[in-house]
């Protein structure tokens, strides 16, 4: 299959460029810095100069593919804007010709819940209040075959988001030192391998039906605080500990730090009940105590 993927170089884009690539798709990258070329071409892919903000250059190159996978995001006050110019330029070019468009969501949209399915209510924080709109655009879209995925917290390639835990601020000294949870410590953070998403993409790009929407979490759910004490370890500090506080997160982090607060489990059953995705890689925590020494 031709396909044109967004975020090629990012951190889930990067991951998903590789299983495209394995599974034997002729993937094309949409890339705004021509730097990145040869990181594109290195992995398998064709990078294509151009912008997720050109809308005639996004609807051409949409013509022109079997489908579309969409990762890029700004991670800035531009976002909803540029994700739904994009939304629009993709589903025009693929109007019509039932041809597959993936798109990403994010598990924080359901705001906090102890059984999270893609059936829970929208209830955003504030950093992504500007997303369950677009996804249920893509959804209702008609004439194209769309799907969209839902991320839980992603670890495995350089921890991404989890480096906000293990680079973030310590309390004490010398042997007193500890690391920081952000938050009470007790709220649960949904979680997902990079790898096993990436297989997520490729699997949803293959064989979603049209409209579906899929929550990539492994299903395993473990606390703010057993994710830092891990990271705590892997750092040399021997598990050691501090509670952050609610105001003190949201006054460090402000709208992401609202968001490290959600008290979420989700199973992914969804993607396993319809595409048979198996998630298999190390668990958050195995992956942690695996990196004992490199954080």
């Amino acid at each position: 299959m031709r396909v044109l993927l967004t975020g090629g170089t990012g951190y889930i884009g990067s991951a998903t460029l590789d299983a495209l690539v394995a599974a034997e798709h002729d993937v094309t990258c949409l890339i705004r810095d021509r730097s990145r070329r040869r990181r594109i071409e290195e992995r398998g892919g064709r990078p294509a100069a151009g912008d997720v903000t050109d809308a005639a250059a996004v609807r051409a190159l949409a013509g022109a593919v079997d489908g579309v996978v969409h990762l890029a995001s700004p991670g800035d006050d531009t976002s909803a804007h540029v994700d739904a110019a994009f939304t629009d330029a993709v589903l025009t070019g693929l109007a019509g010709t039932g041809k597959a468009f993936v798109s990403t969501g994010g598990v924080w949209d359901h705001g906090s819940g102890d059984d999270i399915t893609e059936s829970s209510p929208f209830r955003p924080p504030r950093i992504s209040a500007w997303g369950p709109a677009i996804t249920e655009r893509v959804r209702a879209a008609t004439g194209v075959r769309t799907a969209v995925i839902a991320p839980a917290l992603v670890y495995g390639r350089g921890d991404n988001l989890l480096t906000l835990v293990s680079a973030g601020p310590r309390r004490g000294a010398g042997d007193d030192e500890a690391l920081v949870v952000p938050g009470g410590g007790d709220q649960h953070w949904p979680t997902v391998h990079v790898d096993d998403l990436a297989d997520l993409y490729v699997q949803a790009l293959e064989n979603a039906p049209a409209g579906s929407y899929f929550i990539g979490a492994s299903g395993v759910n473990p606390t703010a605080g057993e994710i830092t004490r891990a990271a705590s370890r892997a750092l040399g500090l021997d598990g050691r500990i501090a509670l952050d506080g609610l105001a003190a997160t949201v006054g460090r982090l402000g709208a992401l730090g609202e968001a490290l607060l959600l008290d979420q489990r989700a199973s992914g059953d969804g993607a396993r009940r319809v595409l048979g995705w198996r998630p298999g890689r190390p668990t958050v925590l195995d992956h942690l105590a695996e990196t004992v020494g490199r954080c």
